[in-house]
């Protein structure tokens, strides 16, 4: 019994006094990142992001247009 209590001591200090307070500092560096929101970078990128996504859009619209006058049973193909 008394080799067992350095067995389960030993680690548990290890971990009190390295691993936990590097655990701790990452957890709150992570949280403070997140709260920070958006850096500038990230707002551009979102911005061209969406204005991609509008003219996307609109160029499948402009796609379905032209199919719906050309093929009008397109749409019922792809439900096969």
């Amino acid at each position: 019994m008394n080799n067992v209590l350095p067995l389960l001591v030993v680690p548990m200090i290890i971990f009190m006094l390295v691993v936990a307070p590097v655990w701790l500092v990452l957890h709150y560096r992570s949280q403070r990142k997140m709260n920070q929101g958006l850096s500038q970078d990230e707002a551009e990128a979102l911005v061209k992001l969406t204005r991609q996504a509008t003219t996307m859009g609109e160029r499948i619209k402009t796609l379905e247009t032209i199919l719906d006058d050309e093929m009008p049973d397109w749409r019922k193909k792809d439900k096969l």
